[in-house]
Formats: structure tokens, sequence, C-alpha cells
């Protein structure tokens, strides 16, 4: 497979001139839309106790508030990503920031769990809406390799930094209001991204988009093909805590979900206006860094998750003391994102750059499989939240290639093939790190293990997992990614 089987964004018709300011503007709007999106992924983590003691959630019902979520967003990311392309950029992130910021008001004021499980699935819709284009729209904007690594830079942070942020922010909230606004502090960043988007986004009329490129380029049959296998495969795999892997249930869904997805494939190679035209998979580069973004975000829901739960359940911090213990890894990888990984991409290139950020993960996640029950904060864990400097270096370098071999006419599926393969590799590191670190726990708890000697016995399985799957990631991005030049 080779690079040259696809066009460059850069090769593409350009756009018509766009001030740096207005393009500023642009980003800040794409960012702030992401980091919306990313803190509602985790700004519920530390508020679930909360929210079941409130509604009354039964502990399975408990896990729908993210399974509802998960499986809307990374199910329609793919068709909404390639409706981005025929209808418009601009007009998918108005109409996904719009639904998910009214989903958020009705999230926020639920008052009993279906409503609130509806009201989560909705924003999962808005969500993939608008996570689904921005990274097409900004590799359009920025065409100049220089500032467009920087402004990747920008947007990478929002996703590594913003889970962090919002486990802080989820916390102060929860402790200092109630669970219900960690849902409504997304209206004032909603609706302000809403109005400045309408004025410096560009506009759709640039690119070959509108109700006739639709009529033209939609296969219905490949979307409902995709979309029902996504979304019923991402069901089966959050499920398997419940239902074990060799169950009937999971290998039955998961054999239908993988036929689904099957038949898509087989559709988009005959189709005659396919909705995943084949030729985005003839790069090598991109293809390895969707596989690598898969390995990389299972393993480090680990970090995000399981470090939050052991900080709760083991050494007793309330919701805003764990939000506040992570932070110093938000502020790591912030400095390494927006300080140097832009002009440590130019002068080595995406490749060295992604390798040792995985270096430095994989370091982090080794060191936590060995954290002591009783870990003191400031010896044990403090010092090991400079390593997340690997999220900061790692994500920008790997949204960058993941990007590199779209064309602009099909920015907004590269853009929603990435992000589907980040949110498949989020719904597997939760089922298999989170059965695995339960099934471990209950066997030292049966021969007479404390409950927080198993709890971290537990959780050591978790990041000793995510650490191998952290060093296949590496051999992927080793052996596949080839070196560019500089």
């Amino acid at each position: 497979m080779s690079e040259s089987a696809t066009k460059t964004p850069e090769a593409a018709a350009p756009h018509p001139p766009r001030s740096s300011r207005t393009r500023a503007l642009a980003l800040g709007v794409l960012a702030s839309g992401m980091l919306m999106i990313v803190l509602d992924g985790s700004i519920v983590t530390v508020a679930m106790p909360a929210i079941q003691d409130d509604l009354g959630f039964s502990p399975a019902g408990l896990s729908w508030v993210v399974n509802a979520y998960l499986i809307a967003f990374g199910s329609l990311l793919l068709l909404a990503g390639r409706l981005g392309d025929l209808l418009g950029r601009k007009r998918m992130f108005l109409a996904g920031t719009g639904v998910f910021t009214a989903a958020s008001l009705l999230a926020g004021a639920a008052t009993s769990p279906a409503v609130l499980i509806a009201a989560r699935f909705l924003q999962g819709v808005g969500s993939a809406m608008a996570a689904a284009v921005s990274l097409g729209i900004l590799v359009t904007l920025f065409t100049e390799p220089g500032e467009r690594a920087r402004a990747i830079a920008v947007f990478s942070f929002t996703g590594a930094a913003g889970a962090s942020i919002g486990q802080v922010v989820g916390g102060l909230l929860t402790d200092a209001l109630s669970w219900h606004w960690i849902f409504f502090i997304n209206l004032p960043i909603g609706l302000a991204a809403l109005a400045l988007a309408v004025r410096v986004l560009p506009g759709d009329s640039d690119a070959r988009t509108g109700p006739r490129g639709l009529a033209a380029g939609a296969d219905v049959m490949g979307a409902l093909l995709i979309t029902a296998g996504l979304m019923l495969g991402i069901y089966t795999v959050v499920e398997v805590e419940r239902y074990g892997w060799v169950s009937g249930h999971t290998l039955g869904l998961g054999a239908l979900a993988v036929a689904l997805i099957g038949a898509f494939v087989a559709r988009q190679a005959t189709a005659r206006t396919p909705l995943m035209p084949l030729r985005i998979l003839r790069s090598r580069t991109v293809v390895g860094a969707n596989a690598v973004q898969m390995l990389m975000v299972a393993a480090l829901f680990s970090f995000q998750i399981i470090l939050a739960l052991h900080l709760q359940r083991v050494l007793g911090y309330g919701a805003g003391e764990t939000g506040l213990a992570m932070l110093p890894a938000a502020i790591v990888i912030g400095a390494v994102s927006l300080g140097v990984s832009a002009r440590l991409i130019a002068r080595f290139g995406e490749r060295n750059v992604l390798l040792s950020g995985l270096l430095l993960l994989i370091t982090l996640l080794v060191l936590l499989s060995r954290v002591p029950v009783r870990a003191d904060y400031a010896t044990d864990l403090l010092p090991l939240m400079l390593l997340a400097a690997g999220f900061g270096l790692a994500l920008p370098a790997l949204t960058s290639l993941g990007m590199s071999g779209a064309g602009e006419e099909d920015a907004g599926l590269a853009s929603g093939l990435f992000n589907t393969a980040q949110q498949i590799g989020m719904a597997v590191g939760v089922a298999v790190l989170s059965t695995l670190a339960a099934s471990r726990s209950e066997r030292m708890l049966a021969g007479g293990a404390s409950e927080a000697e198993a709890l971290t016995g537990g959780y050591h399985l978790a990041f000793g997992v995510g650490a191998g799957l952290l060093v296949a990631a590496f051999a992927v991005a080793f052996a596949v990614l080839r070196p560019r030049t500089r």
C-alpha cells in the first residue's frame, strides 16, 4: 500500500484565503467543542455514586449512564463524518453542537433513570456529529505543515488533558453543588461555540457539499449496515462484564456485528457512491495510525478510570480530591502538547515523537502496576504524573498521522474514521480491563485478602495488561508507520 494512492489535503483545491485571526478563532471553536465532548465523557465518572444515590439506579443500570453515550457516539462517527463531506462540515458541526447542548440541558434536569439514559444517548448523537468533522475542518484550514502541527497540538491537548480536567471539574461541581451541574456546565460552552462557529468556520460553499451532494453520494444501505454493525458491536463489548466473553449472548451478537461490518465493506467495494471509499484504506499510514489509536486508547482507560477508582475506593479520596489528584497529569499534558510537541514533530517527525510518547506511557503503566496498597500520593503517585507527558507527545503525532492520507474530499470521513477507532478502543478497554480487574479482585477476596488488597490486586492487573497493549501499539507503530522526510 502506498501513500501516493491518496491525495493530500494540500493538493486539493484551496479555500479562499482566511485571516490568521479568523483561523485562530475557528481553531478555538473546534477545540472548545472537542473539550466539551471530552469533558462530558470523563466528568461523569466521579459523579456516578451521587447519581446512583439520587435517582435510584441499580448497579447494572448505572453503567448505562456511560454505555448509552458510548454506543451512540462510537457507532455514528463514521456515518456523520461522511455526511459532513456530502452535506457540509460546518452544517454538521453546528447541528451536532446544538443537539449536544440541548441534550445536556435534558440530562441536567433528569429526575429518573430513563430520562437520564435517553439524554445521554442524545448527547452521544450530538457528539458524533460534531466530533466526526472537527479534524476534517481543521486540516483544510491549516495546510502549511508547521502551523498544522501547532493546530493539531492544540486540538489534541483538549482530548488528552480534557479527560483529566473533566475529573477535576466533575468532582468540584458534585461536591459544591450537585451532579446536575456536570451537565448544565455544557450550556454556556455550547451556546458560545455555536454563536462563534456561525461566524468563523469556513462556509460549506467552499467545498463540494450540500443537499445535492447528499443526493448524489448517499449510500443508504451502507449507512444502515455500518451503523447497525458498530452499534451492535459496541453494545456487545460493553455488556461483556455482565455476560462473560464466551456466553451465547456475547458470541452470537459479536458474530452478527462482524457479519454486518463485513457486509458493509463488501458493499463499499461495489457501490457506485460508497459511504466509505476504500481508497482511504490504501494508505499504510492511515491504517497503521488507526490501529495504534485503538490499542493506545484501550490501554489508557486504565490510567484515566482505574487510577481514579484506586484513589476513591482504596485510598478513600472524595470526588473533589480525586479530581485535584489527577490535575498534575493534565498540567503536564498541556505543557507538552502546547509547548513542545509541534517543534519536536517538525524536527524529528511524527513517527519518532509517537514512539517516544508510547515509551513514556509504557513506563507509567508498568510503575502503576507496582503501586502499594496504601500508596502515599506525594511519593508513590505524584512523580508518576510527570510520565503522563507521553500523552502530550503521542496524541498530536498520532492525530497528524491519522489524517495525513486523506484528500480534502475525504477529510470528514478520515476524521470520523479516526474518532471511530478511538471509541472502539475505549469500549474494548472498558470491557477487557474492568472485567479482568473485577475477576482478580473476586478471586483474592475469596482467598482471604482484605478488600483494599483485593481491589489493588485487580487494578495492578489492569495496569499490567494496559502496559502490554501499549507495547503492542509501539510494535505496530515501529513496523507499519514509515518515517517521512522532513
